[in-house]
């Protein structure tokens, strides 16, 4: 199954640059305001690789200049040795109500494999846009400057354990992004440590949480790779984290809805009556905790989402009543059934509006999301339950894909913890 390896990365020298001034979120989460934010803390702030300013191709060339000459500086270094990179997260959230909690996983090379060999498994479709893109910017730099996360199952945690002695030691990056997250991460260049986590994950298949567009950007780029009678690209370069620890937090996406003709909630809950028991708790969206709070204990037991509309503090909880015994893991999910019979079949929000966002905007904040109901923007709001992990392995085994935005592994992946420069084969 995963063939993981170490490799020889490539990581600002903390010596040089601040961790905190030089890290960044992933490229599609960041608008033009952040972009500028990022780049002026320091002139070597990731942010210009991963996201090269300018119009046309020659940005991309730029990026690749940028990471050539950071490296001829010495503000980036390359390791003499192949390492894994243990890579930790210490968060919390207003969603976690104040909780710390720490997020463990490496950062390792792994064999490339097409969805169809089962080996590496998606869980949602992807656009044709961002893999152009990505793709451009993988044959200018010939780099990986950032990590797909994946997950793997470990319920026994061996390979945090072959870990674990690592973190007592000094890490090479200590920085913190604008969310808050701590990022660490150490070089694990002990063999037997290697070993131990290689031969733990041998017989196991990944899953991808994040990143489906640049999976397959990093298989397109080694496609070509090959042609050209090379084998430099046949590992992508993945952050990988245990799903059956408690440090792994999924949050929800919320939907936004607006620029539906003749929308009111009173045809919505006239429509939805036949296939959900819906009633409203009054004044249940007062507050974002409160709203969690039921969503979260009307959803136990079914499929059910929380429905706020400008104008009032009421709750409506729809909670579905249909017959579920024999659908699959995906038809199971809150979210599509959100998308496909109240979003497509009552509103008429069709697959094609839902990718073009031509009716839906996605809040991830619960607060924000209920802020901007309150000010009126949209006509309503659905208040989702996050999608559980033990889903995405549900749907992902069978071969199903999520609705868009089903998943939100808090926090995200940080860019400029360690790029992977593709001039060098994987050593075996």
């Amino acid at each position: 199954m995963a063939d993981i390896a170490p490799f020889r990365g490539i990581r600002y020298d903390t010596t040089r640059v601040r961790a905190s001034d030089v890290l960044a979120p992933p490229y599609d989460v960041i608008d033009a305001d952040h972009w500028r934010q990022l780049a002026a803390r320091d002139p070597h702030n990731c942010v210009r690789v991963i996201l090269p300013e300018g119009d046309g191709d020659a940005k991309y060339s730029r990026a690749a200049e940028l990471l050539d000459r950071w490296l001829a500086d010495g503000v980036l270094v390359r390791d003499d040795q192949p390492c894994l990179y243990r890579y930790n997260q210490v968060f919390t959230s207003a969603e976690l109500g104040g909780r710390e909690v720490v997020r463990r996983g490496f950062v390792a090379a792994v064999r490339l494999h097409r969805f169809d060999e089962r080996v590496i498994l998606p869980h949602e479709r992807t656009l044709k846009g961002p893999k152009v893109d990505r793709l451009k910017l993988f044959e200018a730099t010939a780099c990986h400057p950032s990590q797909i996360f994946t997950l793997y199952s470990d319920p026994q945690g061996a390979v945090d354990e072959a870990l674990a002695a690592v973190e007592r030691t000094d890490p090479v990056v200590d920085g913190t992004t604008d969310d808050g997250t701590r990022h660490l991460v150490w070089r694990v260049t002990d063999r037997s440590m290697i070993a131990a986590v290689v031969e733990a994950l041998a017989d196991k298949p990944l899953y991808i949480a994040d990143g489906h567009h640049r999976y397959e950007t990093m298989l397109a780029y080694r496609d070509r790779r090959r042609e050209a009678g090379s084998d430099v690209a046949d590992f992508g370069t993945l952050f990988l984290a245990n799903m059956d620890d408690a440090g792994l937090v999924v949050f929800p996406t919320h939907r936004l809805v607006h620029g539906v003709p003749g929308f009111s909630l009173e045809k919505l809950v006239a429509a939805a009556r036949d296939a959900f028991d819906i009633d409203t708790v009054a004044g249940g969206a007062a507050d974002a905790a409160k709203v969690r709070a039921i969503v979260t204990e009307r959803g136990a037991a079914r499929p059910a989402f929380g429905v706020v509309v400008p104008g009032s503090a009421d709750l409506t909880v729809m909670a579905y009543r249909g017959d579920l015994s024999s659908a699959s893991a995906t038809e199971r999910l809150d979210v599509t059934i959100l998308h496909d019979v109240v979003l497509e079949g009552m509103l008429g929000i069709d697959r094609a509006a839902q990718e073009a966002k031509t009716n839906l905007d996605y809040p991830k904040d619960t607060a924000v999301a209920l802020a901007r109901v309150a000010a009126g923007d949209g006509q309503c709001l659905f208040v989702m339950n996050p999608t559980p992990v033990a889903a995405v392995k549900a749907v992902s085994d069978e071969g199903g894909f999520m609705p868009q935005k089903s998943t939100f592994f808090y926090p995200k992946i940080a860019s400029g913890v360690v790029f992977r420069k593709l001039d060098e084969s994987i050593a075996r």
